[in-house]
């Protein structure tokens, strides 16, 4: 039986995390790393992306490390995929739910998918219909919901059209990602009211980077405004590959200790998590 917490987590770290490293890590310190997370009480662990390997060379064993992870009951291992051949690859690796990710910005979809905005569009729809006949649940992340390093910074209302047009293709998670850490408080508090009335504020996941070091404000004036699904990284790994300047996501233990702060349960071993995180970036170097 799942017990219900006041904030979910998801560490991206094993695959948002990674991406961008220059080091290839091993498969089996990959495993060691979503399994620690797992055994750390994380609800959900997003484990790889099912890409092409010459565009992320660093995922490009996501089926070998789906094959190898032991699972613990309770945990949800996702994995990225940008297309049907990528969730088709994801279904036979055994992910419990899949991600797709397009953007606020056309500049920055052309550049990370080779598409335009319509054409993401076009190309989740059979995805999202597949996915449901899998009973498989379905993720979408919109990047640059604030700012993008192409186009500058991006209106709330294009946000909210573009999460209103993902709604209709059917049921899904969406997943707000400030892609480059240009958020501020006020910009996020700005976001979720804009966003909240086609789609309730507690349905909404926020993923943050650390670039001008503002992620957890953000995060604290998210929770008071409702938000209470969040991406995270132990270790605070992370960058965008498409996205010059994102260096890093919310670190895990510092949402952790916010949320201890507050008073509010995530069901996660804050003290684990930390270990993990100390760890891995060693092996990163």
């Amino acid at each position: 039986m799942t017990t219900c917490h006041d904030i979910m987590i998801t560490d991206v770290g094993p695959r948002d995390g990674l991406q961008n490293e220059s080091c290839i890590v091993s498969l089996e310190d990959k495993v060691r790393l979503v399994e620690e997370l797992a055994e750390a009480g994380l609800p959900e662990v997003e484990v790889s992306a099912f890409v092409r390997p010459d565009r992320v060379p660093q995922l490009a064993d996501a089926a070998e490390v789906f094959a190898a992870i032991k699972r613990r009951a309770g945990t949800l291992y996702s994995a990225l995929v940008p297309n049907e051949r990528g969730l088709q690859r994801a279904i036979e690796s055994g992910a419990d739910k899949i991600s797709l990710f397009t953007a606020a910005s056309e500049a920055f979809t052309a550049r990370n998918t080779n598409a335009t905005v319509d054409e993401t569009i076009e190309r989740f729809r059979p995805v999202v219909q597949q996915s449901s006949e899998a009973n498989i649940p379905v993720r979408t992340y919109i990047s640059c919901v604030v700012a993008c390093p192409y186009e500058g910074p991006i209106d709330a209302e294009t946000v909210r059209d573009l999460t209103e047009r993902l709604l209709e293709l059917g049921p899904m998670e969406i997943d707000l990602g400030d892609t480059i850490g240009a958020a501020t408080p006020a910009d996020i508090e700005h976001l979720i009211e804009v966003v909240s009335p086609v789609e309730p504020v507690d349905r909404l996941v926020l993923h943050l980077h650390d670039t001008q070091g503002e992620a957890l404000a953000c995060a604290a004036r998210a929770i008071d405004c409702g938000i209470r699904h969040f991406d995270s990284a132990c270790g605070g790994l992370g960058g965008c590959p498409f996205a010059p300047g994102a260096p890093g996501n919310l670190s895990t233990t510092s949402l952790l200790e916010l949320c201890a702060d507050r008073g509010l349960s995530t069901g996660v071993d804050i003290d684990a998590v930390r270990q993990t995180g100390q760890w891995i970036r060693r092996v990163l170097g």
